[in-house]
């Protein structure tokens, strides 16, 4: 085995240490085994209303069934079709577009209205929350069409805009984002969240858009998302009017600090990226690496990418080193460009590491990068001279932003299918002995 083959082995049994990590029943389990929490949501002789969304909904519904047992009176769960699971989930499963709602999230949205108006004072509302939720559950503003928010979030999305800008906007075209939950479960006992956060930094306004917290932001800042994305004159006249509306008052604003909803609302965050991140350092060390973890990596994916191949060409000489970081780069997407933000910074990566013995991981937690069937890729610094030899072209892939079918021609992607969890992104990058 060359020293690049086992760099890349290697890097590869971290990701999978970092996905183990953060598996949803193992963090639910941990969770509800805090004896405060579980009489908290056990002891109503209601019952308990369990809603579980995003990406890891099925899995954290299943642990959290189990747990609750017979004290789960009604149990909705709202995952992507994309991560549509194999085996059953307790209660109503649905199934709803991302990251552009359609007629599921339509559909989704009202049953999550529907579950939370029924809640009463004799039952608490537990919700289990993870990435990907904001465009499952769709709940229109009555000015703004389905279409119209398709439209526009397609726009943002194409432009780059990160996920807290995107879930701004989102909130502020929603009855149920921006804590419009509380609102809509205004009669239950109490309101219980436990979050697996996508979102570095654990914001919990901008986890599944807030939908049982206070929202920080405002209408004008939904406009200024749009305007600093350089798309307004394109995004449909009924979007731009309800928001316009919001600033001028004449709509009311997404729940803010000091509202008495917020009494009854009790929030935990039971994994996130850092939990991956950690993860994923133990691996390393135990594979008898000297570990690194820099601050979250952040901002455009191919200069993000070039740099953390010019850190790894910097350390000085010595035994094998871990790079390991969590990540949300962003790449604005050139039409008929095909891959994801993961992609995009290994390529760029790949293009900076010259004859480094070393290897670059970065892949999304979630199992998809972008509208691709890969989690990623793993790369190193061979992989110029072998596109060469068959003829592609990286540099003009990566300036079109076309990093899969090139990454995918030369074995360099990761697939592991969608994993059913979701902290963002993880960068996991080793050098040999030198």
């Amino acid at each position: 085995m060359s020293a690049l083959e086992r760099l890349r082995g290697d890097a590869l049994a971290c990701h999978a240490a970092a996905l183990a990590a953060i598996e949803p029943g193992r963090l639910v389990k941990l969770a509800l085994a805090d004896p405060g929490i579980r009489e908290a949501v056990t002891r109503s002789p209601g019952g308990v209303h369990l809603l579980a969304t995003g990406k890891a909904g099925a899995g954290l519904a299943r642990a959290a069934a189990a747990l609750l047992g017979g004290a789960v009176r009604e149990a909705l769960v709202v995952v992507p079709e994309s991560c549509a699971p194999s085996d059953g989930v307790p209660g109503r499963l649905m199934l709803a577009g991302h990251p552009l709602p359609n007629d599921g999230s339509l559909a989704a949205g009202e049953a999550v209205l529907d579950l939370a108006a029924r809640t009463d004072a004799h039952t608490p509302l537990v919700v289990l929350l993870s990435g990907g939720t904001s465009p499952l559950l769709l709940a229109p503003a009555p000015s703004v069409g389905v279409a119209d928010l398709q439209a526009a979030t397609r726009l943002l999305l194409d432009a780059g805009v990160d996920i807290t800008g995107l879930n701004v906007f989102r909130k502020h075209c929603s009855r149920l984002l921006g804590g419009g939950l509380l609102r809509a479960a205004r009669t239950a006992s109490g309101v219980w969240t436990l979050v697996l956060s996508d979102v570095l930094g654990d914001d919990l306004s901008t986890i599944g858009s807030g939908l049982t917290v206070a929202d920080p932001s405002t209408f004008a800042d939904a406009l200024a998302v749009i305007d600093h994305a350089g798309v307004r004159a394109r995004v449909p006249p009924a979007v731009i009017r309800h928001l316009e509306a919001g600033a001028r008052g004449e709509v009311p604003e997404t729940v803010k600090q000091g509202d008495p909803l917020l009494a009854r609302s009790h929030t935990r965050i039971i994994g996130n990226n850092q939990t991956a991140v950690d993860a994923a350092q133990h691996a390393a060390e135990a594979l008898g690496y000297q570990t690194i973890v820099l601050p979250p990596i952040t901002g455009d994916a191919a200069a993000a990418g070039r740099r953390i191949a010019g850190i790894l060409r910097a350390l000085p000489a010595g035994p094998p080193v871990a790079v390991i970081a969590g990540a949300e780069p962003t790449v604005q997407v050139i039409p008929g460009g095909r891959g994801g933000r993961a992609q995009h910074l290994a390529l760029a990566a790949s293009l900076a590491l010259g004859d480094l013995q070393a290897v670059v991981l970065a892949a999304g937690t979630d199992g998809v990068d972008g509208p691709t069937d890969a989690a990623g890729a793993v790369v190193d610094g061979t992989l110029p001279a072998r596109a060469r030899a068959l003829g592609i072209d990286l540099d003009a892939a990566l300036a079109r932003t076309d990093s899969h079918p090139v990454l995918d021609g030369l074995d360099a992607l990761i697939r592991t299918g969608p994993t059913g969890t979701n902290v963002t992104d993880l960068v996991v990058t080793l050098r040999a002995t030198c």
